[in-house]
């Protein structure tokens, strides 16, 4: 009998897009259909009871492929990596995680037919001779940070697969992500998460970057929308693979700031800029992503406003319920 149903498997499970990513995989496909995956135990109910949960190591290629192997995957979702900023303090790991994990997830999707895969670029892979406005999908890719020469390497790995092994292996390239879910991972872009964090429980927050610092990004919502439209595309009318630009909003700073002190007057934002303001400042403040709008029809959802908006009323209902 044809099994009709995807069984599909997540590494990265725990992580900002993975832990929200998962439960909306197994609304679609079953609860039993979805493995969640990472090298550390989960924390919340969803990961731990409400599906089944391995602990992986994306580098150990033989446990990742047992585990294909068990619950006879054929989709992968491959989100586990080392984000920018913890990327600059351990670059060796970076590379470890970032390349060898998706080398391994590559060879055994050639090795066991897988049909689907999903493994995510970033915005990381621009670099200061990149445009800084309206930054195309095809340009000069020379970043700065170990994070984006990964992703440069991952995305011309996974074009190359599908050119030479007729693998079905897509990718976005991530902006910064904004979740009420998870707190800050290790991003360069994460002070317009923490941002919201220190506004609802102490009305003050020091920000990283400067006030005047414009970067791509995406709300939560959004991302998962971008990661789904994507890989339920018609394969044959994509002209591109792995390297996918998609917009969300572009604001600076400031412009956070303000729009959070219209739904809470005092609080009160400083700016005392770290190593990250360089990384920040090698990227462009906004993207082109006409070849995703053209080839799958994406359209964001969330602006500035309506994501402040949600962000501080679902932020808030969920801080004040652990207290």
């Amino acid at each position: 009998m044809t099994r009709t149903t995807k069984r599909v498997l997540v590494t990265g499970a725990c992580g900002q897009i993975g832990s929200e990513l998962i439960p909306i995989l197994r609304q679609r496909y079953g609860n039993d259909s979805v493995v969640a995956t990472d090298i550390r135990p989960p924390e919340t109910a969803c990961l731990r009871d409400q599906g089944p949960f391995e602990q992986l190591n994306v580098c150990d290629r033989t446990t990742m492929g047992r585990f294909i192997e068990q619950y006879e995957i054929d989709t992968v979702y491959h989100m586990a990596a080392i984000l920018s900023a913890t990327g600059e303090e351990k670059p060796a790991l970076a590379w470890d995680v970032n390349i060898r994990g998706l080398e391994n997830v590559l060879e055994i999707a050639r090795e066991r037919h897988l049909l689907r895969i999903f493994c995510p670029s970033s915005i990381a892979v621009f670099g200061p001779d990149t445009p800084h406005d309206c930054a195309p999908q095809t340009t000069i890719l020379q970043p700065t940070t170990m994070y984006g020469i990964t992703k440069v390497a991952g995305e011309l790995l996974g074009e190359y697969y599908v050119q030479r092994f007729g693998l079905d292996i897509r990718g976005v390239r991530y902006p910064g992500i904004i979740s009420s879910e998870t707190p800050p991972g290790g991003g360069t872009t994460d002070y317009a998460v923490d941002i919201f964090y220190q506004a609802i429980l102490s009305r003050t927050y020091s920000c990283f970057v400067r006030p005047d610092t414009v970067l791509p990004m995406m709300y939560m919502p959004d991302c998962i929308k971008a990661t789904l439209d994507l890989m339920d595309a018609d394969f044959d009318s994509l002209k591109g693979h792995c390297n996918f630009n998609v917009a969300g909003m572009s604001f600076s700073a400031q412009e956070l700031a303000s729009e959070i002190q219209k739904h809470l007057p005092d609080f009160v934002c400083t700016y005392d800029p770290d190593f990250r303001q360089a990384i920040a400042d090698s990227w462009p403040q906004t993207i082109d992503d006409a070849p995703a709008r053209e080839e799958w029809n994406w359209h964001p959802r969330f602006d500035l406003s309506s994501m402040t908006i949600d962000m501080i009323e679902k932020l808030t209902a969920r801080l004040m319920s652990r207290s």
